[in-house]
């Protein structure tokens, strides 16, 4: 009597999952299922989760020197600028702004390379980047006006073969009347620090000046910047913040957001997340192929157990649900597993990779070869969610046909021989 208070279809479904004396062949592949799904929504977890981690820093080391918008006048340039930053920094979405000059330039130290150079505020400039927490040596507060100093990116610095207190020529692309003819504008600056963001073309290709210095060298009238870079709330709205801001002020002004200097990057790393994603999915699928030949074996091995059960009044759609609780039970506890491990391992990839490296004695990320040195992670829930609901759904749909077989079956037929 008790087992009336449970349902038939389940009560059968979980005797079907025990091993039995004459079919431990079958258990025995209903557990290399479960361990298949689990290890399939665990890896799926882990990259997925090692591949946010990446994304996450490589968007911080790459924002942390450019701007997310940047709004700048079509012709001239911004002379009143502390009063547009002022204004600019009154919008509910903007975190701050500060004034900037730039230009691709050639500088001259023992060797030489091209470069671009970013006239900044130092009072400002940690107001749109993180370049204060990413100095090797010296500080921004150092670009004193009229000094002529010069920040330059480690990369850049080491293959000008130059150091803190060195002399560097910054030739610019801008010709000036002379006696002997027109030549190109340049100047010499001091080396007054470097900066790491761990990014190659921030690291080799960018330098820093005073924006007074940068006005006097490009011959810009006293006191003018190129234009205003913004840092907000939302960088995905960059574009929509800046097209809004510069349709209140007076004038024509050209609009840019990050996408436009780094966006096809983060489009790859994205394509990239969807490409293994795929591949990955079909680990689980091959599990859940596994989950029909499980039920279609014990399907054919229970053929009087099912014939029994309709002569007793059994309806085919109950037949059918008995093996689709048995399929789906596979796969919940093969997904709960893999997701138990996915974040056991997503969380502690950290710790796990040192292990490995020590153990066997390799460096996965050479400091001499990556930027990035560490494995990073970011677990989401809303990825752990969708990959669940994605192993449980292939699970529940590996189930229907076996299941379907099952009800199938005629009674007269499958004892004949009993």
């Amino acid at each position: 009597m008790r087992a009336m208070y449970h349902p038939l279809e389940a009560f059968i479904g979980l005797r079907y999952l025990r091993a039995k004396r004459r079919n431990h062949f079958i258990s025995f592949i209903s557990l290399i299922s479960m361990l298949g799904i689990a290890l399939g929504v665990t890896t799926l977890i882990t990259v997925i989760s090692v591949m946010n981690g990446f994304e996450k820093e490589l968007r911080a080391r790459i924002l942390g020197a450019i701007s997310h918008a940047t709004i700048e006048p079509y012709e001239g340039e911004f002379e009143d600028w502390p009063a547009l930053v002022d204004r600019v920094e009154g919008h509910p979405e903007v975190i701050g702004a500060a004034p900037y000059t730039s230009e691709g330039v050639w500088l001259q130290g023992r060797d030489s390379a091209g470069a671009l150079i970013r006239g900044v505020d130092p009072d400002y400039e940690p107001r749109v980047s993180d370049v204060k927490t990413h100095m090797v040596s010296g500080d921004i507060a150092d670009l004193k006006p009229g000094e002529y100093g010069i920040i330059l990116g480690i990369s850049l610095a080491a293959r000008l073969q130059v150091g803190p207190g060195d002399a560097v020529t910054v030739i610019a692309p801008r010709l000036k009347a002379s006696p002997v003819g027109a030549a190109p504008l340049m100047r010499r600056f001091t080396v007054k620090g470097a900066f790491e963001f761990g990014e190659f073309e921030n690291d080799s290709a960018l330098a820093m000046i005073h924006i007074d210095d940068a006005a006097k060298l490009l011959r810009l009238p006293p006191g003018s910047v190129g234009g205003v870079r913004l840092k907000l709330n939302n960088m995905d709205r960059a574009w929509q913040v800046a097209r809004d801001i510069s349709s209140e002020l007076e004038g024509y002004y050209r609009v840019r957001d990050w996408s436009q200097e780094r966006g096809n990057l983060f489009q790859a790393v994205r394509t990239e997340k969807t490409v293994m994603w795929v591949i990955l999915s079909l680990i689980i699928a091959v599990a859940a192929f596994n989950i029909i030949s499980t039920l279609v074996m014990v399907v054919t091995d229970k053929q009087s157990d099912i014939a029994i059960l309709k002569t007793m009044g059994a309806s085919s759609g109950r037949v059918m649900r008995v093996f689709i609780i048995q399929g789906s039970l596979i796969g919940v506890i093969g997904t709960l597993l893999g997701i138990v491990g996915g974040i056991l391992l997503a969380s502690n990839i950290g710790t796990v990779v040192p292990f490995l490296e020590r153990l066997f004695g390799f460096s996965l990320f050479p400091s001499d070869i990556y930027y990035i040195t560490e494995l990073p992670s970011e677990l989401r829930t809303r990825d752990v969610i969708s990959f669940s609901l994605m192993s449980l759904g292939m699970s529940l749909v590996a189930t229907i046909y076996p299941s379907w077989r099952a009800s199938r079956t005629h009674p007269a037929e499958a004892l004949r021989y009993e």
